[in-house]
């Protein structure tokens, strides 16, 4: 009888540890961000944008359940329009409020930047890169305060054209600023490490270099005040960045 009681044990033990270990994790994302994460000039944003493309992905992941999420993506937003208090901000925790399932783990994809970098034309800019880091802390610390079981993933920035220029300047300078908020972005997370373990983490690495590569098929050509310009996704690059986020988020989930 002893014999027969510890191998029900074991055997109960083994099949409680293997309902954990596959058990599925529902997820619901706020997608915070810009015209690239809103899908600005995409057929069908509703249903083009990068977010969606996202969520999908990881619901082809074994080991995610449910995926819901809310596209807050605002065209020339930068940190300045999403600080604590601001319209987008408080929509943004509003979405995080709305979802239907509660219990599922509430992730926030932050990709801001592009406007931040830009030379005139949008809000602040040019933001200096000290500026745009304790924005996007200041903005981190308040999800994290709110939402206390949260995690935020930083995505990095993709790369535009040096010629860019629509109703905001941007050119070779803002894409060299750009670039210094990458090293600005991975040293913020180094510091959450230490302060809020688990909670805070880098995407996507790999858009930027993509999308360099691959202006022509995967970006559009758009017309501007010095000629055709790259800076937001066509449908075959917001499949692209969709993925690369679906993938970076994939791996901090698990």
């Amino acid at each position: 009888m002893k014999i027969k009681g510890t191998l029900l044990l074991i055997v109960s033990i083994l099949v409680s540890s293997f309902t954990i270990f596959n058990a599925k994790r529902d997820v619901n994302i706020v997608f915070i961000g810009d015209s690239i994460t809103y899908g600005a000039g995409l057929p069908d944003a509703a249903k083009q944008a990068p977010p969606v493309i996202c969520a999908n992905y990881l619901k082809t992941q074994a080991n995610i359940g449910s995926v819901d999420f809310s596209n807050q993506g605002h065209s020339g937003y930068t940190t300045l329009d999403w600080l604590p208090g601001t319209k987008a901000f408080i929509d943004a925790e509003n979405a995080a409020k709305a979802f239907a399932n509660q219990q599922a783990q509430l992730v926030f994809s932050i990709k801001i930047g592009t406007n931040d970098s830009a030379m005139k034309g949008t809000h602040g800019a040019p933001v200096a890169v000290d500026d745009y880091k304790a924005n996007l802390k200041t903005i981190i610390d308040q999800l994290l305060k709110d939402f206390p079981g949260s995690m935020v993933v930083i995505e990095h920035p993709i790369w535009y054209s040096p010629n860019t220029y629509n109703g905001s300047m941007y050119l070779q300078e803002g894409l060299t600023r750009l670039q210094t908020y990458i090293p600005a972005m991975d040293q913020l997370v180094k510091e959450y490490k230490a302060t809020n373990p688990k909670r805070v983490f880098i995407g996507d690495t790999k858009a930027f270099d993509y999308f360099k590569a691959n202006a022509e098929t995967d970006l559009q050509h758009e017309d501007g005040r010095q000629g055709v310009f790259y800076l937001h996704p066509n449908p075959k690059g917001a499949v692209a960045l969709g993925e690369f986020w679906g993938k970076a988020i994939a791996k901090v989930l698990k």
